[in-house]
């Protein structure tokens, strides 16, 4: 999952990463294998594993790319959950 600006659709600028990825160490799985992912101007309590950072100022839109998709992605069998506003 990649963040982008808004705005420009390009990369936000002057952050850590712009998203994270089943391959990216430290990434924190659920006991179920799935995976939590939060974005925002400051990490979460939990840490910075599963955090993408975005800017305060702008709004950003949320791509999922998908490198080696199994069958349940063709089968539409695979269902990424909402995104879902916490504080």
């Amino acid at each position: 999952m990649t963040v982008y600006d808004r705005d420009t659709h390009t990369f936000i600028r002057n952050k850590k990463w712009a998203g994270r990825s089943s391959q990216t160490p430290g990434l924190k799985t659920n006991s179920d294998g799935s995976v939590d992912l939060y974005f925002g101007p400051t990490p979460p309590e939990s840490g910075e594993s599963n955090w993408v950072p975005t800017d305060p100022k702008g709004k950003f839109e949320i791509l999922a790319r998908f490198y080696g998709p199994k069958p349940n992605l063709y089968d539409q069998t695979l269902k990424l959950n909402d995104v879902e506003k916490v504080k």
